[in-house]
């Protein structure tokens, strides 16, 4: 069930405009239909005649101007994809702001919840106003880069809050939006990470939703999370420990790594209602939506209710990879879809649902989707957190499906540095003019023992691509086949894709969820090749999500 989607107001607005329009055009005919009666019946005196002709005429020349306007401005609003930094797109507001909705449905329930540090209630931050407004206003009078897509509408998305009455973090300023995580789409290393302001400071975050449910007197008995824990501190694939939730006394129940992917039977009885929300990436191997599955599954088999407040998913405007085969199902990736489904939680749910993927069968579960208003699939919305650990700025997000795949091979993906996923390098790579970007890893928070550590890793650094290219480029094996070929040439005795498991699949498989990837680029074929062998499963996959689609595409 899906309640309170609503994305019209955009076509009623040039709706208007065009009545408005064709009213116009009725006056003026109507007016040039006055002045030739008045001059063919020739009863009106000389001089009111003259009179009379020469308002007509201005006032003509003043209704073709107003037709001409409504006109542009109808045409423009036509033409307006959404999500492009029209001003005319309207704020979205995140599922876990319509509390009217939701609440009522909480009311008198014991109520678990599934999050972690994402799940800041209206995707907002605290900025100091009065100090970056003035910097605002400098930098949009030097600023020539673009600011299409999604740096007026990041901060649209990051700067609605029903719940408290704090500023509005949607400051009209540049620094106000890269503040807000968000990029001004010129090249370069001007991202801000995520959590800091412009001169570095940390910024203060809204409500969270734990805090918001208690506040309004919900009747929270247990949290549930996942990989890197509560608070997204934990690294990738470390066991996540049971703990308590320092602020309201709740018992934070790790479902990652603890030996258990459900929850137990003691556990499942604190609660008649489960709520999630939490933000995801959107790709098929980023693992917070599987434990929405074990979750699901969990609640259809004991006939539990399921709420999910939706949000964005900042890689949902395209559809790329290849569609996951059963004999490669793994803690990575659990369902049939694509490595990018390019679709929100909410969506993802309705699907595992309406497909029949759980235990208990099709529609097995009792879920209710509490959809994000004025969202569309090309929205570009940044993030204002970081979802994980080595996530740490949208460019990183954005590339994260291009550049994962250097996990576990001959290559550092940069974890243990300021910049993962961002930046690749590898100690077997020296003297090369065209892998001539340096780093070094170290142990860090989040990047405990990293690949490399201690090691020189010659390699590339991507933090100059502009966020329209790498948007454009989708899933782009030429980082992974450049570096295969070069590490053939100079090191070919050392295996780029590291070692297999007891199958005899290698992680980048796990990943791509087939071997066959592995195995084109190791017969030589180019990115193009590759990409286009998925594609005919990727648009059957698009036709099977379609009804269970809440958003425009």
């Amino acid at each position: 069930m899906t309640i309170g989607n609503g994305h019209f107001w955009n076509r009623m607005k040039i709706l208007f405009l065009m009545i408005i329009l064709i009213m116009s055009a009725a006056m003026l005919t109507a007016c040039r239909g006055a002045g030739t009666q008045t001059e063919k019946s020739g009863t009106e005196e000389p001089g009111k005649a003259g009179s009379e002709t020469a308002k007509t005429a201005k006032e003509t020349a003043e209704e073709e101007e107003t037709a001409k306007t409504a006109r542009k401005t109808a045409e423009e609003e036509e033409s307006a994809e959404p999500g492009d930094g029209n001003e005319a797109d309207p704020d979205i507001i995140l599922g876990d702001e319509r509390t009217d909705i939701y609440l009522p449905m909480l009311d008198g329930k014991r109520v678990a919840l599934f999050t972690n540090q994402t799940g800041i209630v209206g995707n907002r931050i605290e900025i100091d106003t009065d100090s970056e407004a003035e910097h605002a206003r400098e930098d949009e009078n030097t600023d020539t880069g673009s600011t299409d897509a999604g740096s007026i509408q990041v901060v649209e998305d990051a700067g609605t809050d029903s719940m408290g009455d704090k500023e509005d973090a949607g400051a009209d300023s540049l620094k106000a939006k890269e503040d807000a995580g968000a990029d001004s789409f010129t090249g370069g290393e001007d991202l801000i990470p995520f959590g800091q302001t412009g001169d570095g400071s940390p910024v203060e975050y809204g409500e969270h939703i734990v805090d918001a449910l208690v506040r309004q007197k919900v009747d929270l008995t247990v949290i549930f999370v996942p990989e890197h824990g509560l608070r997204g501190k934990d690294d990738a694939g470390a066991q996540v420990q049971d703990s308590v939730d320092e602020k309201t006394g709740l018992p934070a129940i790790s479902l990652y790594g603890s030996g258990a992917a459900y929850p137990s039977s003691a556990d499942m009885d604190r609660f008649d209602t489960l709520v999630i929300d939490i933000q995801d990436v959107g790709l098929r191997y980023y693992t917070y939506y599987i434990t929405m599955y074990y979750l699901m599954d969990a609640c259809a088999a004991a006939g539990k209710e399921v709420v999910i407040l939706d949000r964005p998913n900042p890689n949902g405007f395209y559809v790329d990879g290849p569609v996951l085969r059963d004999e490669f199902v793994s803690g990575v990736g659990i369902l049939p879809i694509p490595v990018v489904h390019g679709m929100t939680l909410g969506e993802l749910a309705q699907m595992i649902n309406g497909e029949g993927w759980l235990s208990c069968g099709k529609d097995s579960c009792l879920l209710t989707v509490v959809p994000c208003e004025n969202y569309t699939h090309q929205k570009k919305s940044s993030l204002v957190i970081n979802p994980s650990p080595n996530l740490k700025d949208m460019r990183a997000v954005y590339l994260y499906a291009s550049t994962c795949y250097f996990e576990n091979t001959a290559f550092s993906v940069g974890r243990g540095t300021a910049f993962p996923f961002e930046i690749y390098g590898s100690p077997y790579i020296t003297g090369n003019d065209e892998y001539d970007f340096f780093f070094t890893p170290e142990s860090m928070e989040g990047a405990v023992s990293p690949a490399f550590e201690g090691q020189e890793c010659y390699g590339k650094n991507l933090r100059g691509l502009p966020l329209r290219q790498i948007w454009d480029e989708k899933i782009n094996l030429e980082y992974v086949i450049d570096a295969y070929r070069a590490i053939q040439e100079q090191n070919p005795g050392i295996s780029f894709f590291g070692q297999p498991d007891g199958s005899g699949h290698y992680w980048i498989d796990i990943l791509f969820g087939t071997d066959r990837v592995r195995g084109m680029i190791e017969e030589g074929a180019g990115p193009r090749e590759i990409e286009q062998s998925w594609q005919t499963e990727v648009e059957a996959f698009k036709e099977k999500r379609r009804p269970y689609l809440l958003y425009e595409e």
